[in-house]
């Protein structure tokens, strides 16, 4: 595995589970709403805006942490939904955002999202497997964006 390689999975071992966290709307309530938590939506905020990506302009991504175009294009609709949220959220709870009329399609366009990204990189898993043991690729389609 080469440093980009590396430096791609570290990223994403980071942000997977952010994405996934906000299609889930039981973990949301569960999770966020319990004090005694690490995890928290300014949390999520910070792995999706500051740390790493940044879901209003995510095209600087591409190949850092952001694995193909559709991921890039989900990741803008995500940041779009969460500022639609954010100005409905005005006293910045985390139950405010859950409650917001702009919540539903944050945790739609998440799902899409998370799904894309997960199949993306369980294909990107098993071509390494089938090139450190010697296979030859096997054509199978991974993911939304191979299809």
């Amino acid at each position: 595995m080469n440093e980009e390689s590396r430096r791609l999975a570290n990223f994403r071992v980071h942000l997977v589970p952010a994405v996934l966290a906000l299609a889930n709307p039981p973990w949301q309530r569960e999770v966020w709403l319990d004090p005694s938590t690490f995890e928290n939506l300014d949390h999520i905020f910070h792995t999706l805006f500051d740390d790493f990506c940044d879901a209003d302009e995510p095209e600087r991504y591409l190949g850092t942490s952001l694995r193909t175009e559709k991921e890039v294009v989900l990741m803008g609709e995500l940041g779009a939904a969460l500022g639609a949220a954010a100005e409905e959220a005005s006293n910045d709870p985390d139950a405010e955002y859950l409650q917001s009329a702009a919540w539903p399609k944050v945790v739609a366009v998440a799902g899409r999202l998370a799904q894309i990204m997960v199949s993306n990189d369980l294909g990107e898993l098993a071509a390494l497997h089938e090139s450190e043991a010697g296979i030859q690729p096997t054509n199978q389609a991974y993911g939304e964006d191979a299809r």
